[in-house]
């Protein structure tokens, strides 16, 4: 049975956690922290779906980092899964740690739909026919690319965006909270498009937006990049001071936080950004990142760059 995030509503927004044994960072447990922005948004219609349900659930994406931990857990809840992928990776890899038998499980559960969801008439028609109950949009980067699963599926009880804490306008004070101004020129301005046309489509939609995300198969050069330069013996360059501070989050620890808004009422139409509950600065990153592996940063080290 999934877990259930409780939203207190005060005057401010309430912050709450969600500890995990999933993840450790410096030898400080890293936490999944959501911190829940003041619901103003009602739904429009009453809710029907249950998180305890059985459920026919698309995953766009799901074969590269986020979505690969999410899946194992949809199936483990009992779930029917689908990844529509454009079917250039394996469907199912063994993960780090992972038994042959719990692999086997896996890979005889998940189902694969092949297509790319560019191709707008294939995505009605394909999608239509299967007639999801739930859609995970992992991948998704315009908003027009949402609009088709939408059409496909007019039943559809929930849709969950993955986007990004980097729509947020640059701010010196931090953490970012929901209410926040966010920066339509942003990098990330599609997935801001994205989630204001699930809400002008009247669907029961959630967005989590993440900060970065580091575990194992990372494909973006977040922890990796420091851990390459310290076993090269080359200069990590920390621009300024070093002093500045971001938040990390775990993928296991992100992939929980997708399951927990299903089916549940309190994430209807709402987002929430996720994080890890520790500061660290980039200069504490890198020294962190060099304490761990026993590599020695001193004489290459770059600061002020």
């Amino acid at each position: 049975m999934a877990s259930t995030v409780v939203v207190q509503h005060q005057t401010q927004p309430s912050f709450s956690t969600l500890t995990s044994s999933l993840s450790d960072f410096n030898g400080t447990r890293i936490h999944s922290q959501i911190q829940y922005r003041r619901k103003v948004l009602q739904p429009k219609v009453g809710l029907q779906i249950t998180a305890s349900s059985e459920k026919n659930i698309l995953i766009m994406g799901g074969t590269r980092f986020i979505g690969v931990f999410l899946s194992r857990l949809l199936v483990k809840e009992g779930h029917q899964v689908t990844l529509f992928t454009r079917g250039k990776a394996p469907i199912a890899q063994q993960l780090p740690g992972e038994s042959d038998q719990e692999f086997a499980e896996f890979s005889s559960k998940i189902l694969h739909l092949k297509g790319d969801r560019k191709d707008y008439d294939f995505v009605k028609s394909s999608l239509s026919a299967k007639g999801f109950d739930v859609v995970y949009d992992i991948n998704g980067r315009e908003a027009d690319e949402v609009e088709p699963i939408l059409d496909a599926l007019p039943n559809l009880e929930q849709f969950i965006y993955c986007s990004s804490a980097g729509v947020y306008l640059k701010s010196d004070l931090l953490p970012h909270c929901e209410t926040d101004t966010v920066d339509p020129k942003s990098r990330h301005k599609g997935k801001l498009n994205t989630e204001s046309v699930l809400e002008s489509k009247g669907v029961n939609w959630t967005s989590l937006r993440p900060v970065y995300i580091y575990g194992p198969l990372n494909y973006n050069p977040v922890e990796e990049w420091f851990f390459h330069r310290l076993k090269a013996g080359r200069p990590i360059p920390i621009p300024g001071s070093g002093i500045q501070v971001t938040q990390l989050g775990h993928v296991k620890d992100l992939a929980r936080a997708f399951v927990q808004v299903l089916g549940n009422e309190k994430a209807s139409r709402q987002v929430f950004n996720i994080s890890g509950e520790k500061y660290v600065t980039f200069d504490g990153l890198a020294r962190a990142c060099a304490k761990v592996t026993g590599y020695c940063i001193a004489g290459c080290w770059i600061s002020g760059a």
